[in-house]
């Protein structure tokens, strides 16, 4: 039987040259991308000239007086810009002004980035008067006014005055405080219900990344516990919550309560095209004192950036979903800082990512030689193993796996030590799956033909959509699929085929693993992609240069035997499996035996 020994000379050479045609492939396309880029902008133009004369003349006329003689009132500084609508007194539109969203026409984020506009955010507070009819304050009509960062929206309610004050601060902060006069005398409850309606707006290229990051987020207990809510309905009856929260993939949008927010509950439901990416609702309750709404809140409209969402003190930097636990902990205290230290070299987003790989892989590099070592063993072992298995070619399956196990043993190879680079980068992989389409550091950021490596690469676009696929192929997906495969055959070579009946063939799982991969990864960050996709050529000169330069098969071969002569101790992983095989082996017996007597 012909075994698989790794590469050759020649499929070196083919292995160098794929790689030449993949990077060429990528350097062509870019080159194609920016002339179309290029075109783009001088339409852009021409369109920012027509838009500019409409945008004056519109200025001449008073904003502050809508149809229907509802006004607005308007705050801003260098990172908000917030209008506040006098029907309901609350806020109509929320503008990040350091943030562009993306554009669907031109494929790049040059479109002004508004949490909330068009009616997308309601909210108002609920209670009954009296006569038992409920009353909220979002259908009364407000009177605005403005005097310098503070807004006052107020309303009367039957000779009752309803007063909202906001003022706009720095650090994407919005102080919001509810007065009322008179209202005891109407109300028939000590307390009021705060209801809050959202529709997330699409702002990212992913739309289904960006919706999967979308929903609630809370804290309770003081700030001091945190949790995020993703299913259909999100019940809090026993917690009091400290602040509230609509995130998204890289922006939230968060009220606090001073007092708390009491016997929550709110419900979310899934937008499957269009402008919105889902629809939440809240409910809680906030205390009335002396049948008056005097209370006090805080906005939050800010970017998930972490320093930022760490300097409130108040548990936000939870929002940006790094992971639990240990994973969390590796993106916040090795991922990020890694990043950030080697961009401050002034190198682009592409090539930061391309060294931080090499430094993982400099990290595990001791387990990835380990692992490159009992693979060599097993390659020498084999024709040994391939002989026993030829021997016993009549006998029982497990009598086939007991005598390769005890040539494993005899030789002094523990399989089970090429699991644990599997193991070792499993978080690795999830951390990063983590990281990269939430690291708003990398929201925009290009590399070659990948506008943002946040999002996925769509250069090569389907005329149709295909099932998981969707309507483009990723360039990035394509090539890391294809260095995945060519590490796969690489390293099946050791591979047993299934010495039982019905037993799966490993070698043929790992050859569509790579394959499923392509589907996951077209969908998913592109920075993702090229960090497999470097990570994986490494691995494979790293095999090549251990084959050929530093393992010497000879010396292995000569090890082994070396080994064979030694007295050897079963491993309490040896005995497990030896004795697993002797029950089984013995329960085969009994039930062959059991058949026998029936007969």
């Amino acid at each position: 039987m012909q075994q698989n020994k790794g590469l050759d000379k020649s499929q070196m050479i083919s292995f160098s040259v794929l790689c030449l045609i993949l990077f060429g492939f990528m350097f062509y396309f870019q080159d194609k991308q920016q002339k179309e880029e290029t075109v783009k902008a001088e339409q852009q133009k021409t369109q920012q000239v027509k838009s500019a004369v409409k945008q004056t003349q519109a200025a001449q006329i008073n904003s502050n007086v809508t149809p229907g003689a509802i006004q607005s009132a308007n705050l801003a500084n260098d990172e908000l810009k917030i209008e506040f609508s006098s029907l309901g007194g609350q806020v109509s539109k929320v503008e990040l002004a350091k943030f562009k969203a993306y554009n669907q026409k031109t494929d790049v984020a040059d479109l002004p980035l508004y949490l909330i506009t068009k009616n997308n955010s309601n909210y108002g507070f609920q209670f009954k008067d009296k006569a038992g009819k409920l009353i909220n304050t979002k259908d009364l009509v407000f009177t605005p006014s403005v005097a310098g960062n503070v807004a006052t929206m107020t309303a009367n309610l039957n000779g009752a005055i309803v007063q909202f004050v906001y003022t706009l601060l720095p650090k994407y902060t919005v102080d919001f405080k509810v007065r009322t006069q008179g209202l005891s005398k109407i109300s028939s409850e000590n307390k009021a219900d705060f209801i809050w309606d959202y529709n997330v707006r699409n702002l990212e290229k992913g739309r289904a990344q960006e919706q999967s990051h979308s929903e609630f987020s809370y804290a309770f207990n003081n700030y001091k516990d945190y949790d995020y809510d993703g299913r259909t309905d999100m019940s809090e009856d026993e917690e009091t919550l400290n602040w509230i929260g609509v995130k998204q993939q890289f922006f939230s949008s968060v009220i606090e309560s001073k007092t708390g927010f009491t016997n929550s509950k709110g419900n979310q439901e899934t937008i499957d095209e269009g402008e919105y990416l889902k629809k939440l609702n809240f409910e809680g309750f906030v205390a009335m004192n002396g049948g008056e709404l005097n209370q006090d809140f805080t906005w939050y409209f800010m970017p998930l950036d972490l320093p930022l969402l760490k300097s409130y003190d108040k548990n936000f930097d939870e929002i940006l979903p790094l992971g639990w636990s240990f994973i969390g902990a590796m993106n916040r205290y090795f991922f990020m800082p890694m990043y950030n230290f080697i961009a401050e070299w002034g190198l682009s987003a592409g090539w930061v990512i391309f060294l931080m790989t090499i430094i993982v892989k400099l990290i595990l590099s001791p387990i990835m030689y380990k692992q490159h070592k009992l693979s060599a063993m097993m390659r020498v072992i084999r024709p040994e193993i391939d002989e026993a298995t030829a021997k016993l070619k009549d006998a029982d399956p497990m009598k086939k796996q007991q005598a390769t196990m005890e040539i494993y043993r005899k030789a002094g190879v523990n399989q089970m030590a090429g699991c644990l680079p599997a193991l070792v980068q499993i978080p690795i992989f999830y951390a990063l799956f983590r990281f990269f389409p939430n690291f708003i550091d990398l929201r925009g950021k290009g590399f070659w033909f990948a506008k943002d490596l946040t999002a996925y690469d769509d250069l090569i676009k389907l005329p149709f959509n295909v099932p998981l696929l969707g309507e483009h192929i990723s360039v990035f997906a394509i090539a890391c699929t294809v260095v995945i495969l060519i590490y796969t055959v690489m390293t099946s070579g050791n591979m047993q085929q299934p010495q039982q009946e019905g037993m799966p063939n490993m070698k043929v799982l790992m050859y569509i693993f790579p394959i499923t991969f392509l589907f996951f990864l077209n969908t998913s960050a592109s920075g993702l992609s090229w960090y497999y996709f470097v990570s994986n050529a490494i691995n494979i000169l790293i095999i090549l240069v251990i084959k050929y330069l530093i393992l010497d098969e000879k010396k292995i071969h000569a090890q082994i035997q070396a080994n064979k002569e030694k007295p050897k101790t079963e491993s309490k992983f040896q005995k497990r499996m030896r004795e697993m095989m002797e029950k089984a082996q013995e329960q085969q017996k009994a039930q062959g035996q059991q058949k026998s007597n029936r007969k």
